[in-house]
């Protein structure tokens, strides 16, 4: 395809990628949220998106199966980012990665003790840079779900994961007490599809950057 394809996840990255969008002249012709198409048209014919696991962004165009894509900063630093130009933060779909733990968990005797803590999450390779720059020794555990369950049910100590408001840990008794990083979702382009597709790629880049403002 001559054209430009733009991966994008459902869900919060997608609905705040709208208006950058638009400042470009894209707008999508059907709702990820209803519609069953994972290939979805836009107003412009030459510019399609298409609709990815949020995870699986940079995949898509690390391969060029996508010429442009929005992955968040801890997918890129958890999965690689290797072989893709990061040219803008969009600072959309902002978070912060936090390690929390129950309500009552006294954690920063544990850590001072030494002790060996048990830790859920996503993030592995996140999470082991986290700990081991404190010297501080974990059992980190693979979960895909909701970490919030793991240390309820006594699988975990801690969690590692994303936070944006805290309602749901407070819901669920858990408290974060480390920062780990800000999160943000940034634009990927491929290296190959911007050298090859240079006119139709650095306007819509422009276009965003416009939106983001310095």
């Amino acid at each position: 395809m001559d054209g430009i394809t733009i991966a994008l996840s459902k869900g919060r990255i997608f609905d705040e990628t709208l208006p950058l969008l638009a400042a470009a002249g894209i707008e999508p012709l059907e709702n990820p949220e209803t519609s069953r198409k994972l290939i979805i048209p836009t107003t412009r014919d030459d510019v399609r998106l298409v609709i990815v696991r949020a995870t699986d962004a940079p995949t898509y165009v690390q391969y060029g199966a996508a010429d442009i894509g929005v992955a968040g900063k801890d997918v890129l630093l958890e999965h690689g980012g290797d072989g893709l130009y990061q040219p803008l933060d969009l600072k959309i779909a902002k978070c912060r990665m936090m390690v929390a733990i129950p309500a009552g968990f006294d954690y920063a005797n544990a850590v001072r003790q030494g002790a060996r803590l048990k830790v859920a999450t996503k993030y592995i390779n996140i999470a082991r840079e986290h700990f081991a720059a404190k010297g501080v020794h974990v059992d980190l555990i693979k979960l895909y779900g909701s970490m919030e369950l793991a240390p309820l049910t006594g699988l975990a100590d801690a969690i590692v994961d994303l936070v944006s408001t805290g309602s749901t840990l407070k819901a669920n008794n858990l408290v974060a007490v480390e920062h780990i990083l800000d999160i943000s979702s940034r634009l990927i382009v491929n290296q190959a599809a911007l050298k090859l597709k240079r006119e139709k790629i650095v306007p819509i880049l422009d276009a965003f950057a416009s939106v983001v403002g310095p």
